[in-house]
């Protein structure tokens, strides 16, 4: 299915260095597929891409659900 708010997406956090990302869906929540060393790891460039470009910190608030995907 395309998703062209979600294309857009992963082109403006591939264009703000977070290279390694796969695949971003979005509806009423976020889904994106990313690779990272480990899950700290992951969690810090996740909490970055957030804050960077999917909310508004100073008005918005987000929790996310992190999650290991198998190969």
């Amino acid at each position: 299915m395309l998703d062209p708010q979600g294309e857009v997406i992963k082109s403006g956090l591939t264009h703000m260095g977070f290279n390694k990302i796969e695949s971003v869906k979005q509806g009423k929540y976020f889904e994106i597929k990313f690779a990272a060393a480990d899950m700290e790891q992951a969690k810090q460039e996740l909490v970055k891409m957030i804050e960077a470009l999917l909310i508004n910190a100073n008005t918005e608030t987000y929790r996310y659900d992190l999650k290991e995907l198998e190969d």
